[in-house]
């Protein structure tokens, strides 16, 4: 059984009694732990009691921020130097795309023939990103969380990597959010 608000597992059966002729047919008051949300729900043999579910989420699961998937055209280059000391230099730059996008970060693909591996696949690795929307460009850093190399059955291989927001100026963080807006309420036509 699970919230049909949030899909959280963590549910129990509610403070409220329903009437009898609805219990006798397996409905019931629930109640969601995570989210509070009151539903009614199908438990023809009461196996929800009215105390707290210790079941457990799963941590991984759940994200600060929706994401959604794109196909915007994007400018990519490494950011060579150190950026905390705010002295940087951009690599080449590569055309590429993203794949998704989200308020926290965003997933890129490129063909990484301009970049140099072992950069690339470093710790620290940052790089900065120009997306070029409809109504204007979006740049950002981002730090680089996962990176994987696809081969593709042509032989091209590609680089598909996903990082967090690291930098963003107010200006490109207004447009950011302004898109992500419209993609929530569908506006948008997606490429």
């Amino acid at each position: 059984m699970r919230c049909p608000k949030c899909h959280s597992p963590r549910v129990q059966r509610g403070y409220h009694d329903a009437p009898l002729p609805v219990r006798m047919l397996g409905l019931h008051e629930l109640l969601c732990n995570r989210c509070g949300h009151e539903f009614k729900g199908f438990d023809p043999f009461a196996m929800l009691d009215r105390e707290p579910s210790v079941e457990l989420e799963k941590v991984g699961g759940r994200r600060r921020a929706p994401r959604y998937n794109v196909h915007i055209p994007a400018a990519i280059a490494l950011v060579d130097g150190d950026a905390s000391g705010g002295t940087v230099t951009y690599g080449q730059v590569s055309r590429g795309h993203c794949d998704s996008i989200s308020k926290m970060g965003m997933t890129v693909s490129f063909v990484g023939s301009r970049f140099n591996r072992e950069q690339l696949e470093s710790d620290n690795c940052l790089l900065f990103v120009r997306l070029e929307l409809l109504d204007g460009l979006i740049e950002s850093v981002i730090r680089v969380i996962s990176r994987n190399r696809v081969e593709s059955e042509s032989g091209i291989a590609k680089w598909v990597v996903g990082g967090t927001i690291r930098h963003i100026d107010d200006e490109n963080k207004e447009r950011l959010t302004a898109y992500l807006e419209e993609l929530n309420k569908g506006s948008l036509v997606l490429e």
